[in-house]
């Protein structure tokens, strides 16, 4: 009985914990103007200077909206007006090897300033768009996607 009682702890402590390691933030908000939202599980939110980027969040500028980012591994991610992006993927911990950042740009402009990510594992990171991929190889870059994209 007590082995039973010892091992439901020590299973809910390592579920607790691995579920917390999900909900780590990728970075932050560090500047917005005009009307920008985050698309998180569903639900529109405003956003704001300090607030968290998760992984699997949308985002979205309306006609004079920008957006600045810094992710955990320092890359800066800028978007210019009517942008949409989804943030598929980040991991950063370097100690465990475990490096990954891909974004989905769905329309509009985003500049992107690389950060340790791409230095240690540059393979490790992808941003994607309707009619390709973009890996990184170099530190900084601009894209452009013209249409209407799926939220108009």
């Amino acid at each position: 009985m007590i082995k039973t009682i010892l091992f439901l702890i020590i299973s809910l402590f390592f579920f607790s914990s691995f579920s917390r390691a999900a909900d780590l933030p990728a970075g932050s908000i560090k500047t917005v103007k005009g009307n920008v939202v985050i698309i998180r599980q569903n639900q529109i939110l405003p956003a704001a200077i300090g607030e968290k980027i998760f992984k699997n969040d949308g985002l979205r500028t309306g006609p004079g909206g920008t957006l600045g980012i810094i992710f955990k591994d320092d890359s800066l991610l800028s978007l210019g007006p009517n942008t949409e992006v989804t943030i598929s993927e980040f991991l950063f911990s370097p100690a465990e090897g475990k490096l990954s950042m891909v974004a989905r740009i769905i329309k509009g402009t985003v500049a992107y300033l690389s950060g340790i990510i791409a230095r240690l594992s540059p393979d490790s990171v992808r941003l994607e768009t309707p009619v390709g991929n973009v890996g990184i190889r170099g530190t900084k870059f601009a894209i452009k996607i013209e249409g209407e994209g799926p939220s108009s």
